[in-house]
């Protein structure tokens, strides 16, 4: 449901539900109970209503204490939504932007919704003082970017609201600011009762060897671009869209702008609809790409780092992850932009080209938030590593390719269980690989007419050796990277002189 949308109906109905009310009940119950500059943290998953939830509190506590409130939110267009929302609820409210200097007229508001960095530099500039707040609350309060302004509010109750209470910063961790977390229903809660659309999340093995992780914890943009704008990638995306979203109204998500221009080009050549979007893009294409993308049924979004917050498009009906994250908190974001319900929408595609759901679960599964609360660093030291999630992969070859080598009714290799034999008959553990060579040859000669086709069906086994290489090189227990590059090109060089040998016997056998 859009924000407008959500406001018309609370327009008519003024009711919350029952799992909203309760949760509004609790926290003020803490105000009650707790002392005046008490902090509160908030959790609720996207789509559950956080805005509504904060709003009627702004309501209720004007009717009932004679002080200011000021929400404060990290972009713009949250501020705008935010105050619209507000208004819904007949909370009379000021904007605090850049072109607010001084605030004359603040005795005819008792509401102030400002973006953090604009009231920090107004505060700063002793040119603006909100005096008899009694009340702030943060959206969106993973972000750490609020800490500088808590000094200003030293004698305000502080209610921060998140979906993931885990801090943007692990140096920072919300504990330190807040004294207390008061969790909010489940996502797999909501999807029983009714309130948001159900998932089903299609995983693709992705070897993310190559990235690199900055300073900010998370994968590198630049690492991340050279990884996702390869060929290999952009096919691995595109088929996925074609086996599991195409049709459907889908959002993509890249760490990099070239990757998503990349991704603009792979699709637009394949002939679907699809526009590219950034923080470079002008406001007015802006504005007309998303009104596109919102009137285009079948539309295909792809972005990089804008669509994860103040963008609410509830007709999207897949998600596409073309990106890998160690952040928890974007993971949820992401997800929650397919996660709103609708008369004719009870359910979303997720597709992850990440590992993500693999090393932070899948989007509905149950999360100790009180845990992650109060031990972050336990938390994010104990998720799966790469080598960890990957060790666990399964090669498994695509239709198209299998359609390939049909005339072959074997296509496995058991690479663990031959290097058991070959090490129980004292043999070199290199005799795996000749083994497996020996049977990539084959499969490649029976499946093909002439010598230059068997050759040719090669390449298309390039996954399938890269696999292979890996459990060898593992039961090794000992190798490097550039030992594994050098076996795989080996392994190529030495399958194309195995293909001609082979081939070259049968022929001869033939003539015999």
């Amino acid at each position: 449901m859009s924000k407008i949308d959500l406001e018309i109906e609370l327009e008519e109905r003024k009711v919350l539900y029952d799992y909203q009310s309760r949760d509004i009940n609790a926290i003020f119950d803490r105000m009650d109970n707790t002392p005046q500059n008490y902090h509160l943290l908030y959790q609720l998953p996207t789509g559950g209503g956080k805005t509504v939830i904060f709003s009627e509190i702004v309501r209720r506590y004007l009717e009932t204490h004679n002080k200011k409130v000021v929400v404060l939110t990290h972009r713009i267009e949250l501020c705008k939504q935010t105050s619209k929302m507000l208004s819904s609820f007949d909370v009379k409210n000021k904007i605090i932007n850049s072109k607010v200097k001084e605030l004359p007229d603040q005795n005819e508001y008792s509401c102030f919704v400002a973006m953090v960095e604009t009231l920090k530099n107004r505060l700063n500039d002793d040119k603006l003082l909100i005096d008899n707040v009694g009340l702030v609350i943060i959206d969106e309060a993973h972000y750490n970017s609020f800490r500088k302004l808590l000094h200003s509010f030293k004698n305000s109750f502080i209610l921060g609201v998140t979906a993931t209470p885990l801090s943007s910063n692990i140096n920072l961790p919300m504990y330190e600011n807040y004294k207390e977390l008061i969790v909010g229903d489940p996502i797999n809660k909501l999807i029983k009762n009714g309130f948001l659309a159900e998932a089903t999340t299609y995983s693709y093995d992705v070897s993310l060897s190559s990235l690199k992780v900055g300073i900010t914890g998370d994968y590198t943009v630049k690492s991340s671009d050279e990884l996702y704008s390869q060929l290999d990638m952009q096919s691995k995306l595109l088929h996925a869209y074609e086996e599991k979203s195409k049709g459907k109204k889908t959002l993509i998500f890249n760490n990099g702008i070239n990757t998503s221009l990349y991704v603009y080009d792979t699709f637009k050549k394949a002939g679907y609809p699809i526009k590219h979007l950034d923080n470079t893009t002008s406001a007015d294409d802006r504005k007309a790409i998303l009104k596109w993308f919102k009137t285009t049924p079948d539309a295909v979004l792809t972005s990089v780092g804008i669509l994860t917050t103040g963008f609410d498009e509830p007709t999207v009906e897949s998600i596409i992850i073309n990106r890998a994250t160690k952040s928890l908190t974007l993971y949820f974001q992401m997800i929650g932009r397919g996660s709103r319900k609708l008369p004719n929408k009870s359910e979303f595609t997720i597709i992850d080209l990440g590992n993500n759901a693999s090393r932070f679960g899948l989007w509905n599964d149950p999360v100790d938030w009180q845990h992650i609360f109060k031990s972050p660093e336990y938390y994010l030291e104990n998720l799966r590593s790469d080598a960890d999630i990957e060790i666990n992969f399964r090669y498994e070859m695509s239709p198209e390719v299998r359609e390939l080598f049909k005339a072959s009714e074997n296509i496995d290799f058991d690479i663990d269980e031959e290097f058991k034999i070959i090490l129980a008959k004292n043999l070199r553990p290199k005799e795996v690989i000749e083994k497996s060579i020996q049977q990539h040859a084959t499969m490649c000669v029976d499946n093909s007419d002439d010598l230059v086709g068997a050759k040719n069906l090669a390449k298309f086994l390039i996954e399938d050796i890269e696999y292979r290489v890996k459990l060898f090189t593992r039961c090794l227990a000992s190798s490097t990277k550039n030992y594994r590059e050098w076996l795989i090109e080996d392994y190529q060089t030495r399958l194309q002189i195995a293909i001609g040998k082979l081939y070259r016997e049968r022929l001869f056998a033939q003539e015999d």
